[in-house]
Parts: structure tokens; sequence; C-alpha cells
């Protein structure tokens, strides 16, 4: 991840686009630190990665940690519904007002949660 996710930061530079652009990282789900089956390792529902770049997001900096086994989210744990609302506000939209119709009823993204991790912001 680390020369791909390199090399696309240094193609944003170049086309002068790094500033504008806000890059995020992740999969669907965690993985376990190990494996039960012994076939590669487990999905993991509670703790995963998101590598998150530019866009007016802090520089080289870690938010939150797992706990020792590296298992479960222990430090500054960010929920989905967090994420969302920090991945809309960095596009310049606001979570709780973006809205779409379903069966008679109004729904967002982060339902009625989701905060704003303002802490990794610039």
């Amino acid at each position: 991840m680390d020369k791909a996710s390199a090399a696309l930061i240094r193609d944003l530079r170049r086309r002068g686009k790094l500033d504008e652009t806000l890059v995020v990282w992740g999969g669907e789900f965690g993985r376990t630190p190990v494996s039960e089956s012994g076939d590669g390792r487990d999905h993991n529902p509670y703790g995963f990665t998101i590598f998150m770049a530019v866009g007016g997001v802090k520089p080289g900096m870690v938010y939150a940690e797992s706990d020792e086994f590296g298992f479960k989210a222990a430090e500054n744990r960010v929920s989905i519904h967090d994420l969302h609302a920090t991945i809309l506000n960095q596009l310049g939209v606001d979570h709780e007002k973006l809205t779409y119709r379903y069966a008679g009823r109004d729904f967002r993204l982060t339902d009625v949660f989701g905060h704003v991790v303002k802490d990794i912001l610039i």
C-alpha cells in the first residue's frame, strides 16, 4: 500500500490537484491478527484501518489504536458514522443535511449518529 499510495499522491501533486483531493484508502472490514482455520486471517468487525491523506487531513499522524493483541479498537474509537461524517465534511457536505427519501421517510448516510472527527483535520 505504501508504494501505491505514494505514487497516487505524487501524481496528484504533479497535476496540481493535491490540495483539493481527499485520499481515502480502506477496506470493507478489518482483519484479525490470527486465523482459526489457518488459511489467511479472519474478518474482524471490531477494528479496521483507514488511511486518509491530503484534502485537509493532518499529515503523518495516527489517530486511534487497537488493543495490544490487535483485535479490537481501544483508543479514540471512530464509528463508521463518524468516518462518513468526516469524509462528507471534507467534501463540503453537511452530513446532517444530506438525506434521501425511501419508503416515505428521509434517511441520512450517518443515520442519527456521526460526528466529524475534528482532531484529524488541519
